[in-house]
């Protein structure tokens, strides 16, 4: 398998994980805050990041092969990405809900090719534009929806701001790492980006006067039978798959494939969480949708255009 496809697969195996993940951990949040459930997800992350590398080998030999430099990055990158933005990511998703984040989340492709485009000099097209607008129509329809019954107008724009914060978070964390990824193992980087977003996260909640607030998914409970699954999954299985998908592949093209959770979320909170979908989502996710694909067909419609010539 040729590796471009193989991180192709990646980012789409990344993104069907996720849906799963988004609809589980809608289930625990509904019983744990945001902070703790994150400083929970991770940690059972990296102790399944840990027992990976030990069974695979040369677990000090791969990072002693590491230039520090490249360490700081990837640190950085999971500083941003996983400390804030997932915290944000999962504030937001107790507020809005998985409908209404999974239409949030079609920012997430234009704003890692716009990162792409700053920090990579990667080149955008019009179609990459026309794309990116519809996706941000999307988002704007989703803000005007009706709210849930327990949440209040103010509150699911609230979380509708914290989610594109938390995307934005998340591109930028990803993008400063491409560059690094491409020549670093898949498991040691994801856990050199999982490691330092906790330790970070821990140390808040350590000094936080919240701190048993903060640590209290970690007490056996009734809910982790939708905690554990939704970490392994979201945490473990999902991030190795969206590392691999921008290691072997264009980051452009990852991200928009990476994209496709979104039609996957919407789906599993209409059957599983019984979240409504009426007329204005169905509208939302379609104009997503169509921003997605065709920010992915900008390529080929570019060169048809330019054989027409």
């Amino acid at each position: 398998m040729a590796l471009d496809t193989l991180g192709q697969l990646c980012a789409l195996l990344a993104a069907l994980t996720w849906a799963f993940a988004l609809v589980l951990f809608k289930r625990s949040g509904e019983h744990i805050p945001a902070l703790a459930l994150n400083l929970f997800k991770n940690t059972i992350g990296i102790i399944l990041l840990v027992a990976t590398l030990s069974l695979t080998g040369g677990f000090i030999q791969v990072f002693y092969r590491l230039e520090p430099i490249d360490i700081g990055i990837l640190m950085i990158s999971g500083i941003l990405g996983i400390a804030l933005a997932d915290t944000a990511m999962l504030y937001s998703l107790n507020l809005i809900g998985v409908g209404l984040i999974a239409i949030v989340d079609c920012s997430y492709s234009p704003l890692v090719i716009l990162c792409s485009w700053l920090m990579l000099s990667e080149q955008l097209t019009v179609f990459h534009y026309i794309g990116g607008g519809l996706i941000v129509a999307g988002v704007f329809v989703s803000s005007q929806h009706a709210p849930p019954a327990d949440r209040t107008r103010g509150q699911i724009i609230v979380g509708i701001l914290m989610g594109i914060l938390a995307i934005a978070l998340m591109a930028v964390g990803i993008v400063l790492a491409k560059p690094v990824l491409e020549y670093t193992p898949i498991i040691p980087a994801t856990l050199l980006r999982l490691l330092p977003g906790t330790i970070v996260l821990a140390l808040f909640a350590v000094v936080s006067p919240q701190r048993k607030l903060h640590f209290s998914a970690f007490r056996p409970a009734p809910v982790w039978k939708f905690s554990i699954p939704a970490s392994v999954l979201g945490t473990y299985l999902a991030m190795i798959l969206w590392i691999g998908g921008f290691k072997y592949t264009k980051t452009s093209v990852a991200a928009i494939l990476n994209q496709t959770s979104t039609v996957f979320a919407i789906v599993l909170a209409t059957f599983v969480l019984k979240e409504a979908m009426d007329n204005r989502k169905k509208v939302a996710a379609l104009l997503a949708v169509a921003g997605v694909f065709i920010v992915r067909a900008a390529p080929f419609i570019e060169s048809l255009l330019a054989k027409g010539r």
